[in-house]
């Protein structure tokens, strides 16, 4: 796989973050307590021992970085004062 697809891939995911942070952040705050959980538990569970493919590291390192940004995030939109979408 080449690089040039996983930063892309990477990089969608960032910004997916930034988007859902935007446009969705008048949640309640166990949301994103719940979304940085969620992301640690990826990021311990082990490698798959069979059929470990790119792709599938792939998958879960953005998803990994999604749901961390999201849910570290909103401290940040609160601290800069980001006006959210209404």
């Amino acid at each position: 796989m080449s690089f040039s697809m996983v930063a892309l891939a990477y990089a969608a995911a960032f910004a997916a973050a930034i988007f859902l942070l935007w446009r969705f952040s008048h949640i309640k705050w166990y949301w994103h307590a719940l979304a940085i959980a969620a992301a640690i538990g990826l990021g311990l569970m082990p490698p798959m021992q069979v059929s470990a493919t790119a792709v599938y590291d792939m998958v879960i390192g953005a998803l990994f970085l999604l749901l961390i940004v999201w849910g570290i995030g909103e401290p940040l939109f609160k601290v800069f004062h980001i006006h959210r979408h209404v």
